[in-house]
């Protein structure tokens, strides 16, 4: 039985990415496991084809035991008795427990990792504006929501629909054979069935497609409160924020009213009509009977394929209602989840062993895809191992300049250049694989504090994740610690976003890190923002280390930093307006020069003024 589970490759790639509309991307999340869903529906047409060879080979075993009577029953036809018997203990079972495995095995286990597995590799792939238009949350139910629909509605497929039309079919050639009038009524009967589908099942589509789009508002309102709970809870809002969730609620239970309508009305009518069946398949062979045209037989035959049918149709029904609402779920995920790549490699991109690290941004324009720029004219040059500081206000373009430099959005205008290279002719993996880059917001992953630091370099030793933890001042603190799991030290697990740690103890981590990865280009946004000035003291030789030998961004406000750059550039809405020396900015009496006036504790005070 194991066998059937390797009849997919749950981890194969799709090609390319995901198409947007609903067929070809069945077809693009389904590549690969094509082979094994048609052999699932092959069998599903044999098992059809039992339901009605039961009901034929009950109404000929009737029949034969009339014809033959009491006495020679056995004697004359138990080779025909065996060949009954082996029907109904060999083949039906043999195909039933064959279908059942593809379901249970084959289909199950790994049609979900496979769809969910490259909706996320794509979604891997999104630029941060992406993510910036969404709730994180959002993507995640939809990526699931997504999977888990697509996997239902090829299993209750390939579980039904050849089943069902194979015994539906079957069932009106066994009817021809007893009376053609009882095959015309059950054609009829399958006409009006065929219309009550065709007027409910687009609705049943369109109502869930409005559920599950409800649905995930819900999840993206709850997943947001919960990630900013400290901000709900420092401002009292724990009220507001449970309006905006019954708000949400109250929009989703609209959409599944209006679906439970569509389906409570939908059923009603089918068990009216499958009610219909047996009264005029089974009336119409007594009927018959009692003119001398069906036998006992026929009788049974009618009587077992009209029961059978009518509670199939209610069962396939209630299937395909199931089925159709998947696909409304499928809809709706396609929205979310099959625009392009914002960002991509171009078919040429290289992927560079080392750099020398110079860097230029060359006349850049960015604006997030608004009018007003974020920056404008953006003209830096710098050299290999060069320490260039940017400074400014906030808002003035920092941040926005060192992520288009790791190219986490597109320029609109110039270019950027690694070793003289556009970073648009570089592999995104490889351009970033030379840069190390110590953000303010540090990021970490609930994993252990050995796995948040072995991030930088995959293939370091533990004794290089350790020097690295000790070079950022972070080894004792991180020997201390101890998760609700009890694992202690380096195995201790830090949290969702590290929130287990202090400031100051992520943004260690966040420098352990990147020592570690040893990138040719360091950019350091606010990199001792949280440190307190006795772990900075402690930490500044390790920062120089680190700086010695590299070309350094350094988004600065903090004047330690400052003091061991090589040059000062002052932004100043999205344009540089200083750059120089800081003897030479504080004598030329400009803006720097008036961040440097109204300094304090260390710090350049950049509000405006």
């Amino acid at each position: 039985m194991r066998g059937f589970s390797n009849l997919i490759d749950s981890t194969a790639h799709a090609e390319g990415p995901p198409p947007d509309g609903f067929w070809r991307f069945m077809r693009w999340a389904l590549r690969g496991a094509l082979p094994a869903i048609f052999f699932g529906l092959a069998i599903s047409i044999a098992v059809g084809a039992t339901e009605v060879g039961s009901a034929a080979v009950i109404g000929w075993l009737i029949d034969l035991a009339q014809s033959h009577g009491p006495e020679a029953l056995i004697a004359e036809t138990w080779p025909l008795l065996l060949a009954a018997l082996g029907f109904f203990l060999v083949l039906r079972p043999t195909l039933m427990g064959t279908g059942a495995a593809i379901n249970a095995l084959t289909l199950g286990p790994n049609l979900f990792p496979l769809v969910l597995a490259r909706l996320n590799r794509h979604t891997l792939g999104q630029s941060l504006s992406f993510f910036d238009d969404d709730f994180a949350g959002r993507i995640a139910q939809k990526q699931q929501q997504t999977a888990r629909a697509i996997t239902e509605a090829v299993s209750e497929t390939v579980n039904t629909l050849g089943l069902a039309v194979t015994a539906i079919v079957g069932a009106v050639a066994v009817m021809a054979g007893v009376n053609l009038w009882l095959s015309l009524g059950m054609i009829a009967w399958l006409g009006g069935y065929a219309l009550l589908i065709r007027h409910y099942m687009p609705r049943i589509r369109a109502t869930s497609t409005d559920r599950a789009a409800a649905r995930a508002i819900v999840t993206g309102q709850v997943v947001d409160t919960i990630t900013n709970i400290a901000t709900v809870k420092l401002f009292s809002h724990g009220a507001h924020e449970d309006q905006a969730t019954l708000r949400a609620l109250a929009s989703y239970r609209g959409a599944a009213i209006d679906f439970g309508a569509t389906s409570a009305a939908f059923r009603f009518w089918l068990m009216t009509l499958a009610g219909a069946l047996p009264v005029m398949l089974i009336g119409g062979a007594l009927f018959l009977w009692s003119r001398g045209a069906a036998t006992a037989g026929d009788i049974a035959t009618a009587g077992l394929i009209a029961t059978r049918i009518a509670q199939m149709s209610g069962w396939v029904s209630m299937t395909a209602m199931g089925i159709f609402a998947n696909i409304g779920e499928i809809e709706d995920g396609i929205l979310t989840l099959t625009p392009p790549h914002g960002i991509v490699d171009a078919a040429h991109a290289r992927t560079p062993e080392t750099s020398r690290g110079a860097v230029d941004f060359d006349h850049v324009r960015f604006g997030y895809g608004r009018r007003r720029a974020a920056l404008e004219d953006f003209d830096l040059h710098v050299r290999p191992g060069e320490r260039v500081a940017l400074v400014g206000r906030s808002g003035a373009g920092k941040t926005t300049a060192v992520s288009l430099l790791l190219r986490l959005y597109e320029v609109e205008g110039g270019r950027i250049l690694l070793d003289g290279v556009d970073i648009r002719d570089l592999t995104q993996d490889a351009l970033r694989a030379q840069i190390g880059m110590v953000r303010q917001e540090t990021a970490m992953f609930n994993r252990s504090a050995l796995a948040n630091i072995r991030y930088g370099r995959p293939d370091a030793t533990d004794e290089e994740v350790f020097e690295a933890a000790r070079r950022a001042e972070a080894h004792d603190f991180i020997l201390g610690l101890r998760d609700f799991k009890g694992r202690e030290g380096y195995a201790a697990h830090l949290g969702e976003r590290g929130v287990k740690l202090s400031g100051g103890q992520r943004q260690r981590i966040s420098l352990a890190r990147v020592i570690l990865k040893n990138a040719p280009v360091l950019v350091l946004d606010e990199a001792t923002s949280a440190l307190d000035s006795e772990v900075e003291a402690a930490i500044q030789d390790t920062l120089d280390t680190m700086m010695e030998g590299k070309t350094v961004i350094a988004i600065a406000h903090r004047l330690s930093t400052i003091a061991r750059m090589d040059r000062i550039v002052v932004l100043d809405a999205g344009r540089i307006v200083e750059e120089g020396t800081h003897p030479g900015l504080l004598k030329r009496g400009g803006l720097y020069a008036g961040f440097w006036n109204r300094q304090s504790g260390g710090f350049i005070d950049l509000a405006a003024e």
